[in-house]
């Protein structure tokens, strides 16, 4: 007896495994589309070069995403989320207000010296005057709980005399973020104009320490 294959079965595989598994596919279309608007930019980015990254087609990724511009939006929400549900649970209300700031200033110099990508897709979003950070409600919505956790922890060392009394928020964020990023977006220029190697393990740890001593006093009385 010959058994003919079910070619309808073999066709439809992955088409089911897809259908099975939406989350993981938008992920993995998600991770290459980083790679690919970071090496080129939002304008020289091109949907058939993810497609290819992931043998996947065009259509599949027009179909999750309906654009390359929709799809450079969902980027954006996706680093801006990683990184803003970390500091989520890292819970700093709860935390000593000293300390809580010492964490903070110290997850985000570790987290842009490690997630450059992030970086690079910020100072392309720049480039384009934040064109489509405004297409999205829920990047301005993660980022303000940032800040009510800040003003909360800055609100409490006032209270026990740690901290100076009329601190904003939005400051002191900028002055935590300001430096954390400006070492890893000029890195290249900044090492060769003066001669510093800033990926140097010891240059780092100094760093570091810089940043989390310069905003702690700051805050002080």
């Amino acid at each position: 007896m010959t058994l003919t294959p079910d070619l309808s079965a073999v066709s439809d595989a992955p088409r089911k495994s897809r259908k099975n598994n939406p989350e993981k596919t938008r992920e993995n279309i998600l991770q290459e589309a980083i790679v690919e608007f970071v090496q080129q930019g939002l304008s020289g980015a091109r949907v058939d070069a993810i497609a290819e990254r992931i043998h996947t087609s065009k259509r599949m990724i027009y179909y999750y995403f309906g654009s390359k511009e929709q799809l450079y939006v969902e980027v954006l929400e996706k680093l801006y989320g990683d990184i803003r549900n970390t500091e989520s649970r890292m819970n700093l209300t709860a935390l000593e207000p000293r300390e809580a700031i010492s964490r903070l200033v110290e997850f985000t110099f570790d987290h842009h010296d490690r997630n450059v990508d992030f970086v690079r897709i910020v100072c392309i979003e720049n480039i384009h005057n934040a064109e489509y950070v405004k297409r999205s409600d829920s990047i301005k919505a993660m980022n303000s709980n940032i800040l009510d956790a800040l003003g909360t922890t800055l609100r409490r060392g006032a209270e026990m005399g740690l901290f100076r009394e009329g601190l904003e928020p939005l400051d002191v964020h900028l002055l935590i973020n300001s430096f954390c990023f400006y070492r890893v977006s000029n890195r290249h220029t900044f090492s060769e104009i003066f001669q510093i190697e800033l990926s140097d393990k010891a240059v780092k740890q100094r760093h570091r320490q810089m940043i989390c001593e310069s905003v702690l006093r700051y805050l002080q009385t």
